[in-house]
């Protein structure tokens, strides 16, 4: 079938709104006609840095209503509501102890650019076009994705916004309500105020944490973060020395940090804010060969964690309805960072979120 999608055409290039041509789903394969889809720090280094070789249609926020499914398909039916997120077997060990961010496939299956078989489901003029980027390349009005991919919505919701609740917000709330695992009364760092940043205010705010300091450099960003649950919020331009800022609010140091910057001076800052016993836990991409932060027989005389998160440690069946049940009683009102573009307003809208007008896009492709 013929959709509408915007093609990644190279590094430093900006996304082309075009016709292209869509596979039909196979047996395993899901049609869904996409009503929103988000855009993420990691939709814009892949399209930079080529990835996934161009042509290539990213996305991996969509939101929308089923269409089609394949012979195999028995969790969802044409008219269903359904966010989509990153994809995973359900058969490997990993997959098996409900760690699906980790699952053993998870290169292959969401950054590969095609199916596991090396197919690709789209093409234009002839010419083979990356896809299945995290099992749905949402870039367009149509996606295909799998029954691991998919979360269904209930009606009274706002489909179109739900999209992000498949990367940044998992991500954010599930790296302090999950991965971390801050228990109330605990104290949290929380360094960078985008939807990752604020998607963890909200889950430690959730989780009953004592202190919540959020560090960033946009007052607007600050200010909602108060809103959310922030105890206090640092400007990084008026305390450049990190840890004295943090040690004056806490003179022992943070349970837990959590980074969303991938800025490598940031994650060292980070570690001389952890008291004893303190975990950091990361998220955000830093380049290619940044070596692991802080000192490590400081590391060894406090006893301090460091770890990488991928997707908030979600399994998303069990997490993504969590988190609808406490956006629907007013606890994670993510909507409030989103702010919506036509989606043939792809490039404009990065554009806003780059230079900071917006904190999180949501494409609506009117499909």
């Amino acid at each position: 079938m013929q959709i509408k999608a915007a093609v990644a055409t190279g590094p430093g290039k900006p996304f082309e709104i075009r016709m292209v041509e869509l596979d039909d789903p196979r047996d395993d394969e899901i049609l869904v006609r996409v009503v929103g889809v988000g855009v993420c720090h990691t939709d814009i280094v892949f399209q930079q840095t080529g990835a996934i070789a161009a042509p290539a249609v990213l996305g991996h926020e969509g939101s929308g209503i089923v269409e089609k499914v394949g012979a195999k398909v028995t969790k969802v039916s044409p008219g269903d509501r359904v966010a989509m997120t990153f994809r995973s077997c359900g058969t490997c060990r990993r997959c098996g102890k409900g760690d699906a961010a980790y699952c053993e496939t998870m290169p292959l299956l969401n950054y590969a650019g095609m199916r596991p078989d090396g197919s690709k489901a789209l093409r234009c003029e002839e010419v083979a076009v990356g896809s299945n980027f995290f099992g749905q390349s949402s870039f367009a009005t149509h996606a295909l994705t799998y029954e691991r991919n998919v979360v269904k919505v209930p009606g009274d919701l706002p489909l179109e916004l739900f999209g992000p609740l498949g990367c940044g917000i998992q991500t954010g709330a599930g790296g302090v309500m999950r991965s971390l695992a801050c228990e109330a009364g605990s104290t949290l760092l929380i360094t960078g105020g985008g939807p990752v940043g604020l998607s963890a205010v909200m889950g430690a705010k959730i989780q009953g944490c004592e202190t919540i300091i959020l560090v960033e450099p946009h007052a607007s960003r600050r200010a909602l973060a108060t809103e959310f649950g922030a105890t206090h919020v640092i400007d990084p331009a008026a305390a450049p020395d990190l840890a004295a800022a943090v040690r004056a609010i806490l003179p022992g140091g943070v349970d837990y940090a959590f980074d969303t910057t991938g800025v490598p001076a940031v994650q060292a800052a980070v570690m001389n804010t952890l008291g004893p016993k303190g975990t950091f836990g990361i998220v955000g991409i830093s380049p290619p060969g940044t070596p692991m932060p802080g000192d490590i027989n400081t590391a060894m005389t406090f006893g301090h964690t460091v770890k990488g998160i991928i997707e908030g440690d979600s399994d998303p069946d069990v997490f993504l309805p969590e988190l609808i049940e406490h956006y629907r009683r007013g606890a994670l009102p993510f909507d409030r960072m989103i702010q919506t573009f036509p989606f043939d307003q792809i490039n404009e809208a990065i554009a806003a979120q780059h230079h900071g007008d917006c904190i999180k896009v949501v494409l609506l492709t009117g499909a």
